[in-house]
């Protein structure tokens, strides 16, 4: 059913927009994750208030998006892994936050030291496209990584300023994460290739 859907929007815009096919087929991916994503997202924050978290959930997922928007990162092969994926980072994060307690000096080491290897990371990564859905457009690139600059530092701040000791982790906790899921090693262990470096060969 979300494969004909896709298609019959990506035959749509044919009939308008000239494309060759391969352009039609990335299209045509990127319109398959969007539409993905509403029941994804949709399970993920009935589950989380189900286990008493939602507005936690809520939280990290409306505080991390604007960087990972823009940072990019791996995708999972399935729409399963994907949901278990997706589940695992909000809901472990949430939890772990939880239950970690640093004093304000450690904190501050912390997020500093988080904003030094994100800046590298994103300098040497940002935006992690795919295979799929590769960023070509060097305009687009470089504004992609202009922003991850901004919203990593933004984010940062943030966690700085949030005296709620969970809501500060979920913040810490989330970016590193993210951080991580754009580097060369985490596309080697999810079998992912950057877009525009498959483009490039």
């Amino acid at each position: 059913m979300l494969e004909k859907i896709c298609n019959w929007i990506v035959g749509k815009m044919r009939k308008s927009i000239p494309m060759d096919d391969e352009k039609a087929e990335v299209i045509l991916y990127g319109i398959q994750l969007i539409i993905g994503e509403i029941p994804k997202i949709f399970l993920l924050f009935v589950l989380s208030f189900i286990l008493g978290i939602g507005w936690y959930v809520l939280f990290a997922f409306l505080v991390i998006m604007p960087y990972r928007a823009t940072t990019g990162g791996f995708h999972l092969k399935s729409h399963l892994g994907c949901i278990l994926g997706t589940s695992l980072f909000y809901y472990g994060n949430v939890y772990l936050s939880k239950f970690l307690n640093m004093d304000m000096i450690t904190k501050y080491i912390v997020i500093f030291s988080l904003f030094i290897f994100g800046i590298i990371m994103v300098t040497l990564y940002a935006p992690a496209d795919t295979e799929n859905l590769p960023i070509l457009s060097k305009k687009e690139r470089k504004m992609k990584k202009i922003l991850s600059y901004i919203f990593l530092t933004l984010t940062l701040i943030a966690a700085v300023l949030i005296t709620d000791n969970v809501l500060s982790n979920i913040i810490i906790i989330g970016v590193f994460l993210q951080t991580l899921f754009i580097t060369r090693i985490a596309y080697k262990l999810t079998n992912n290739k950057y877009g525009y470096e498959a483009y490039q060969e």
